[in-house]
């Protein structure tokens, strides 16, 4: 039975993750059971943990659907996760060993470079690398209740792939921030690791909603060319 939830779990994370279940995507228990050769009730389990992670909400005599978000949610979830980070961030600075040190600055690397690549698969490849980044961060953190709490809202950033949406300056400035992370956690200067990841995740909600927000007319004086010109 653990199995059998676990791979259903796995196949519809993955999916709403990619997008091949969009926002908004209706969930249907026979189908999804179908699908992965099992029974209704993994699927059941399954999608009862992606809505506890917010991946999906289940609607009553309407079934499950994929989670989508407004710009007011997604403001929202990413308060939360700033603070819920930065505490996370803080504790590790007292906490975290050498060994997750030097990998948090092998990461630093590794995310420069792949950056450097542009090529779609190296923004993935970016986003795994980051994920694993702030994972190690808040395990340092050494405490499950904010781990629990954290697993609902870091997600968002995997399904809405945020690094996709950053311009090089964007690239750039989150770089910096992993690289000051890092140091304020070797300083073990917990003050200075609240106020890097509060930064970190900051920018990171700007760059979401910029990229949510309608265009804006440059010229909203300019006369509509398809319109009959006044006599």
């Amino acid at each position: 039975m653990t199995r059998a939830v676990d791979r259903v779990y796995a196949h519809l994370r993955d999916g709403i993750i990619a997008g091949s279940y969009e926002p908004g995507s209706r969930l249907g228990e026979v189908e999804i059971a179908e699908l992965t050769a099992t029974s209704r009730t993994p699927v059941r389990e399954a999608l009862r943990r992606l809505e506890m992670e917010s991946l999906v909400e289940v609607l009553p005599h309407r079934g499950a659907r994929v989670r989508s978000w407004t710009a007011d949610d997604l403001d929202e979830i990413y308060d939360l996760r700033m603070n819920l980070e930065a505490m996370a961030a803080s504790r590790a600075a007292r906490r975290i060993d050498g060994k997750d040190l030097d990998r948090l600055a092998e990461l630093c690397d590794l995310m420069e470079a792949a950056a450097a690549q542009g090529a779609e698969q190296r923004l993935d490849l970016m986003a795994q690398l980051n994920d694993e980044f702030h994972a190690i961060v808040r395990t340092a953190a050494a405490s499950s209740r904010l781990l629990t709490m954290l697993g609902s809202v870091i997600q968002l950033p995997l399904v809405m792939r945020t690094f996709h949406r950053y311009a090089p300056a964007d690239l750039a400035r989150s770089h910096a921030h992993h690289r000051d992370l890092v140091a304020a956690l070797r300083a073990r200067d917990e003050t200075w690791a609240d106020s890097v990841m509060r930064a970190h995740v900051r920018a990171a909600k700007h760059v979401l909603l910029q990229s949510l927000a309608p265009p804006s007319d440059a010229n909203p004086e300019k006369p509509d060319d398809t319109q009959e010109p006044r006599r």
